[in-house]
């Protein structure tokens, strides 16, 4: 077996592929109690006179100048959606690359990768000299997230993050600001928020951006000046390119260093048995290994 050290550029890579859901420390629940987790129902209404709702609707009137029969029209008869909650606490187990390898990069996988890699030629030329994203990094994480926009998900996903703002105390603060992202995004595209799909935890489109990864990081790439992540596909691949990039991605930097076959410290011993949560500096990695490594990009 020998041991990779990776770049930063490639653990975004690979975090991107993954819910940036796992990346993200989960806030203090704030304001009335939420219903405890036995007495929720699917399809049961969510109360919108709660002192968390109301001051939901406080920030969008106030700060977002949403009106209040904009809000009343938005919200009217929103109900939970218990199947969200089932899932959140259920999360993906953290692994190493190489068991997660196995899972998805199959010959199926990639023998379409080079399919799409040849299609969009001429997208990912141009997504390559204006944004600096290699096009096998972009494909690959297209297929990664949705099968190349087979599987988007089919929830509701003004439903989802209302439910996980009511109902998940973990993490309610975090989808408050989600749905808040999300309303804005639906009104500066022209979007109706019921029409929405996407998974359990609020991604959505052939990208999985959460709302407010799409406000961040989402663009159009086809000379319409409106980011569609659904439909278009030189958008997706120039906002999973433009995601990279401020994600600090350099062109053509090294992605991982082999370090030897055998780990000369406890802490580098320990930070491989973490998977993908393990981190290691670069000075305490050549120290302990006494090979030229060279410096992560």
């Amino acid at each position: 077996m020998r041991f990779l050290l990776f770049s930063p550029a490639a653990k975004w890579a690979m975090l991107a592929v993954f819910s940036a859901l796992l990346t993200v420390p989960p806030p203090l629940y704030a304001g009335t109690a939420p219903p405890s987790q036995s007495q929720i129902r699917d399809r049961q209404p969510i109360d919108l006179s709660s002192d968390r709702y109301r001051r939901l609707f406080a920030e969008l009137r106030d700060r977002y100048a949403f009106t209040p029969r904009q809000l009343a029209e938005i919200f009217s008869g929103v109900t939970i959606r218990k199947l969200a909650i089932d899932l959140m606490e259920k999360p993906g187990e953290a692994k190493p690359y190489y068991q997660y390898r196995q899972m998805f990069i199959t010959p199926a996988m990639i023998q379409a990768g080079r399919r799409k890699m040849r299609e969009q030629k001429a997208t990912l030329n141009r997504v390559e000299r204006e944004l600096g994203v290699e096009r096998q990094f972009i494909v690959a994480i297209w297929g990664i997230e949705t099968g190349f926009g087979q599987n988007t998900g089919n929830l509701n996903v003004f439903q989802v993050l209302n439910t996980l703002f009511d109902a998940y105390p973990r993490r309610s603060n975090f989808f408050r600001q989600e749905l808040i992202e999300f309303l804005l995004l639906c009104r500066e595209n022209s979007i109706d928020p019921h029409t929405v799909k996407g998974s359990y935890a609020g991604a959505f489109g052939q990208t999985q951006f959460m709302p407010s990864s799409f406000r961040k990081y989402a663009l159009s790439f086809d000379g319409d000046r409106r980011p569609d992540v659904f439909h278009s596909t030189p958008d997706i691949l120039a906002s999973i390119a433009n995601y990279l990039k401020h994600a600090g991605w350099r062109f053509r930097a090294p992605l991982y260093a082999d370090i030897g076959g055998d780990l000369h410290s406890p802490s580098l011993i320990k930070a491989y048995y973490k998977g993908q949560k393990g981190r290691v500096g670069w000075r305490q990695v050549v120290a302990a290994q006494r090979r030229n490594i060279p410096r992560p990009a």
